[in-house]
């Protein structure tokens, strides 16, 4: 079933200019990877591809993205000094093109992150217009969804029972489980896991002590005006 674009993709989002899919867009893309760092970004390693690749420069993807790495929202009107303020945050950036490549969408960023304290992650998004995103890897798992919900990602040896336990705690704590998307690799799976509510942090906690989970995320959906880095 094709998605109707709203009347919010086709007016887009209120935000920097000036493309909704060159700078909003990018800028989501960008504050998810630092979702999923979990930690404060020492570097990153950005490559653009297709028309992201193109016409970076004149749309401002490249400070968008820096822009969303450092928590800004698509509306902050920081992202314009972004390259200017990362270096202040001790933020090194390095930025790939790759002109044609047709099995990713048009507007597509694969971003990798290292945190301050020796962790990294590694995210590939594509801008579908309107502000509107979709998060397609993880860690080289393939993965499908919007950022829009809040959702966690989990990383976990693929153990029977493991999507039972995890469910199980969340339904503990009352919240709902709005999707689930599962992939494997080898004898590890990836689990997004899209929730009708915010889940507390005792229950993340509670799913990370499980023995066999290896990362654990939660992913909230970024907002006009919900820059996390403080001004």
């Amino acid at each position: 079933m094709t998605e109707q674009p709203s009347l919010f993709d086709i007016l887009g989002p209120i935000m920097i200019g000036p493309s909704s899919s060159h700078t909003a867009g990018a800028s989501r893309i960008g504050y998810v990877a630092r979702q999923l760092l979990h930690d404060e970004p020492k570097k990153a390693i950005i490559t653009l591809y297709n028309s992201f690749a193109k016409t970076h420069k004149g749309h401002g993807t490249d400070k968008a993205i820096i822009g969303g790495i450092l928590g800004f929202g698509p509306d902050d009107e920081r992202i314009r000094q972004s390259p200017e303020l990362a270096k202040k945050a001790g933020l090194e950036w390095e930025f790939k093109f790759v002109g044609d490549f047709v099995r990713f969408h048009s507007n597509t960023a694969r971003i990798k992150l290292f945190a301050k304290n020796g962790g990294t992650v590694e995210v590939v998004g594509a801008s579908l217009g309107g502000g509107r995103i979709k998060i397609q890897e993880i860690e080289g798992f393939p993965v499908d969804f919007n950022a829009q919900t809040h959702t966690v990602v989990i990383i976990a040896d693929d153990v029977p029972g493991s999507i039972q336990h995890i469910s199980g705690a969340i339904a503990q704590r009352q919240v709902n489980i709005a999707n689930m998307f599962v992939s494997r690799m080898e004898n590890i799976a990836n689990m997004v896991i899209e929730l009708d509510q915010a889940l507390d942090d005792d229950t993340l906690k509670e799913i990370k002590n499980f023995s066999w989970v290896k990362f654990v995320r939660l992913v909230e959906p970024m907002l006009e005006g919900s820059s996390r880095y403080e001004k």
